[in-house]
């Protein structure tokens, strides 16, 4: 047996695993471990003492100095962290993530945005949400090698260095104060620009979209300000309206030029959505969108509204969809109470009675409670889809039925007539990761 002194000095002899690891691996360590650790890891071993200047993906948010007694003000923090980065940091940094609020200064802000647009930066994300607006450096204009951008809570002024981002492929606006404009200029000036996404909370003008190889665009807010004018290559759109009029929402405006389009997601608008009186919805777009196949339906009542109403204006100009997927409002409508006005019947369903949808394969039905107007709605679904393979009918709801209550909705869908002779009726709980189906 080794005496202990021989196996001490056997020990000392290994190799120092981390000093010997291969740089490659280094990095690839550093860059899952969240920033104060990667700098933390100088502690190692004189290889690893100053292996994190050189991180390509850096993330700065109030993680780094917020502690359970904090007694610095965060902007001096802040400005410590910088000014360690500034000095110590060498070679590129191909992605930046800036989460802070509260400060009080943005001063070092500017000096961190120069120092990015001098060192290849290729990813951005600027979430500001500071003490008052603040308004975006010219130099960030001047970062050529830029592929995806996203501002949060911030200014765009007048941009006097900017020509274009010839490599942006990705480009996220929120809550972002900027002229109508300069937002078209900008847009128009990313020739590679695939994915948009805009929050609008309050604009006037109209923004036309000049993107021609754009294909996924997000919009949030006012969505009766924009136009969608060049983009032949968009497929899929995700709608959240907020804060709209009904008499200016103009959706053949939004899709006149969409000729791709293959998915729309269209969330609720809110209770304010309304108009004036003796104001009518559209019945349908004075055109049809040949290729959208997918149609997602988010938050809405089955109720007579103005809501609904431009809904189902969408559904009657899809005459190729194959997939259609209804969220009902998760309170659902159900009042029909002794003391309570009956609900009237959702008439707009009325008026899809010549309607059919010859392409409609799968239809899934979220958050039913089994009302009048949802048994109203499978009924028509049913009937009026001869090639339907199948309905996906959420039951999570259901589920907090009496059991005889439940079995007398089962039972009543069960009897509706079906146009195609394949079509099932799958009860699904969605609210479950492994949801499990029970097919009538």
């Amino acid at each position: 047996m080794m005496p202990p002194r021989a196996i001490k000095h056997r020990r000392s002899l290994l190799p120092d695993a981390l000093s010997y690891l291969p740089d490659n691996v280094i990095d690839v360590i550093l860059l899952h471990l969240p920033c104060e650790d990667a700098v933390r890891t100088s502690i190692l071993s004189k290889k690893w003492r100053y292996h994190w200047c050189r991180l390509t993906e850096l993330k700065i948010d109030e993680s780094l100095w917020k502690t359970e007694k904090d007694l610095l003000n965060p902007t001096v923090k802040f400005t410590k962290i910088v000014y360690q980065l500034l000095s110590l940091h060498e070679g590129p940094i191909t992605k930046f993530t800036l989460d802070v609020v509260h400060l009080a200064s943005c001063r070092e802000i500017n000096n961190f945005i120069y120092f990015l647009s001098r060192n290849d930066i290729q990813h951005l994300v600027l979430n500001l949400s500071l003490g008052k607006e603040y308004k975006l450096p010219s130099s960030l204009f001047t970062c050529s090698q830029l592929r995806h951008l996203s501002l949060c809570f911030c200014s765009i002024q007048h941009i006097s260095a900017f020509q274009r981002f010839d490599k942006l492929i990705s480009l996220k606006l929120c809550e972002v104060n900027i002229s109508s404009e300069l937002l078209e200029s900008l847009i128009s000036h990313c020739p590679l620009l695939e994915e948009l996404e805009l929050d609008i909370a309050d604009q006037s003008d109209t923004i036309e979209i000049n993107a021609p190889m754009l294909r996924l665009f997000n919009l949030s807010g006012n969505i009766s300000s924009v136009c969608l004018k060049n983009v032949p290559r968009l497929v899929k759109v995700l709608l959240y309206g907020d804060y709209i009029k009904a008499e200016d929402l103009d959706f053949a405006k939004l899709f006149e030029c969409c000729p791709a389009l293959e998915h729309l997601l269209f969330f609720s608008l809110g209770p304010e959505f309304s108009a004036g009186a003796g104001y009518e919805a559209p019945t349908r777009l004075p055109f049809n969108l040949n290729s959208v196949k997918r149609f997602y339906l988010r938050g809405i009542m089955l109720v007579e509204s103005y809501e609904l109403s431009y809904a189902l204006c969408l559904i009657r100009s899809f005459p190729y969809l194959e997939y259609l997927e209804i969220k009902i409002h998760e309170y659902g409508f159900d009042c029909e109470d002794e003391d309570d006005e009956p609900i009237p019947e959702p008439l707009e369903l009325k008026h899809l009675s010549d309607v059919t949808f010859n392409h409609l394969k799968e239809v899934k039905l979220g958050c039913l409670t089994g009302t009048t107007s949802e048994l109203l709605l499978i009924k028509f679904l049913l009937a009026e889809s001869p090639v339907l393979e199948r309905m996906l009918i959420d039951r999570q709801y259901l589920d907090h039925e009496h059991l005889d209550t439940r079995l007398q909705i089962f039972a009543e869908i069960s009897n509706f007539s079906r146009a195609s002779p394949k079509a099932e009726v799958v009860y699904i709980d969605l609210s479950k990761s492994l949801s499990y189906e029970l097919k009538y």
